[in-house]
């Protein structure tokens, strides 16, 4: 398996982070809550799209729905 892809908010676009999922990656994105580093796990199994946070599990069906979360986010532009 591929080791995940491992970025800041913002360092990549959201085209950038969709296009690496649809490609195999596995992204974690290193965020801030609560003044505390966390990881965002970013997947897509072929079917969903996935944004698993320390406090939910957001599940998108397209990539559309997937670039407007994480632009929403604030993980890619």
């Amino acid at each position: 398996m591929t080791e995940p892809l491992r970025i800041d908010p913002g360092d990549r676009t959201a085209d950038e982070i969709v296009d690496a999922l649809e490609g195999g990656r596995r992204i974690l994105v290193t965020v801030e809550m609560l003044g505390r580093p966390h990881e965002i796990s970013l997947r897509y199994d072929g079917e969903w799209f996935y944004c698993d946070t320390p406090t939910r599990l957001h599940k998108h069906r397209t990539a559309t729905e997937m670039r407007e979360c994480v632009r929403k986010m604030g993980y890619g532009e």
